[in-house]
């Protein structure tokens, strides 16, 4: 069964290398129905390559960095499909996961839905979460995480939040709520956003019965910079 209707956003920092790896899946395993928008945030050596993929793939090259929200509203604009992903350049997918998502999302009130999340080792990375407190990101810092929020062999399910690294909108949703707030450079646009939906009344849908997995780089917790930008992320959140 082939999706219908989806615009994929992918924003790259020089990452195109991993953006080509995933057209291709797409290219593979989703077949027609797609539209895609690549955002190079910034310059890079390895071009995009997008002959003789079967999907429409539509370039956007800033002429200034700009955050993940920004990024990603701005790509919504090129968006007439009633379906909006937004993915990561680090996902990898290994059958098609959009015909089980667009089921979820044809719950009423649905806003957005998202996929069980492994790693490339397969084990299951916490992509679907309770929202955070000061006393749980407290209780992070000391101890290890005790294993999913949510369960994983059950049907779709409401959660607090999913992860921005693969999410599936209704478009009227998304664009309901305005997009990502871009007050929030990197992090927690996702955690806002699933807020948002929340308090709007749309349902945000886990669906670990379909899965892609998620090469994560982990930049955040390498670059001091990256690092400031979560923390100030977090705060932000926290305090609204």
């Amino acid at each position: 069964m082939s999706p219908a209707g989806i615009t994929v956003s992918i924003v790259s920092h020089r990452q195109n290398a991993l953006v080509n790896d995933l057209l291709r899946d797409i290219d593979r395993v989703c077949g027609e129905g797609i539209e895609i928008v690549v955002t190079e945030n910034v310059p890079d050596e390895t071009a995009v390559l997008i002959g003789g993929t079967r999907c429409p793939v539509k370039i956007i090259t800033n002429q200034r960095p700009r955050g993940f929200a920004e990024n990603h509203n701005a790509a919504f604009t090129r968006c007439v499909t009633p379906f909006y992903c937004v993915a990561n350049p680090d996902i990898r997918l290994t059958s098609n996961p959009f015909p089980v998502l667009q089921q979820a999302l044809a719950r009423e009130h649905a806003g957005v839905a998202g996929p069980l999340v492994r790693s490339p080792a397969g084990s299951v990375e916490d992509s679907a979460r309770r929202f955070p407190t000061a006393v749980s990101l407290i209780r992070k810092l000391f101890a290890a995480p005790a294993g999913p929020d949510y369960p994983v062999e059950r049907g779709p399910i409401e959660v607090d939040w999913i992860a921005g690294m693969f999410m599936l909108f209704d478009g009227a949703a998304f664009r309901a709520m305005s997009g990502f707030d871009e007050a929030y450079f990197l992090y927690y646009e996702d955690v806002d956003l699933c807020r948002r939906l929340h308090r709007s009344g749309h349902a945000v849908i886990y669906v670990p019965g379909v899965e892609v997995v998620h090469d994560a780089r982990r930049a955040s917790r390498r670059k001091l910079s990256l690092m400031r930008h979560h923390a100030a992320s977090m705060l932000r959140f926290l305090l609204r």
